[in-house]
């Protein structure tokens, strides 16, 4: 039997999803079953959106209204955010899955939406064989501790910088 991993992808660099669905693929092609929930993206239909809801084997949940920190009614923000993770934590219980990504939870947490500690609790409780792969910048300490892998992104040089906007089927 699997040992669920934990881990937690993060930093200002880009590739935090990236590297999520590059585990979501990796798990479809063992005939793991996967879920994926967004938490922020939400305002724009990406590719990952796209072409996931189409694969068998994986449930793709967009639960966000776009960048909350961008938002002109943060209180709709915060029900809509509480209501995605009451949803996640369905699905952690229930456990249906191998694989639960929870992409952008960390913003969540940092903008004071979901304490960190409910999060904890809920992914320390999961199943014994369930993968947790938990996004977004701003990783509490609390999380890195107890997260089994941590990765993080470190941004080095990005084209936004130079104007170039986000591009479909590069940034999403």
């Amino acid at each position: 039997m699997a040992v669920g991993i934990f881990a937690v992808f993060t930093g200002n660099g880009k590739g935090k999803t990236t590297a999520a669905l590059g585990h979501v693929a990796r798990a479809l092609g063992h005939g793991k079953k996967v879920c994926v929930i967004q938490f922020i993206k939400g305002g724009w239909q990406t590719g990952e959106e796209q072409f996931y809801t189409s694969c068998p084997g994986v449930d793709f949940h967009v639960r966000g209204r776009g960048f909350t920190w961008k938002s002109e009614d943060l209180d709709k923000d915060i029900e809509v955010a509480r209501k995605a993770w009451s949803f996640a934590q369905e699905i952690i219980k229930a456990n249906q899955y191998d694989l639960l990504v929870l992409d952008e939870l960390t913003y969540l947490a940092h903008y004071s939406m979901i304490s960190e500690e409910e999060i904890l609790r809920s992914i320390g409780e999961r199943p014994p064989s369930l993968h947790i792969i938990v996004t977004g910048r701003y990783a509490g300490e609390k999380m890195i501790e107890q997260a089994d892998l941590v990765t993080e992104m470190k941004e080095v040089k990005h084209p936004y910088k130079q104007g170039v906007k986000a591009q479909a089927g590069f940034d999403f």
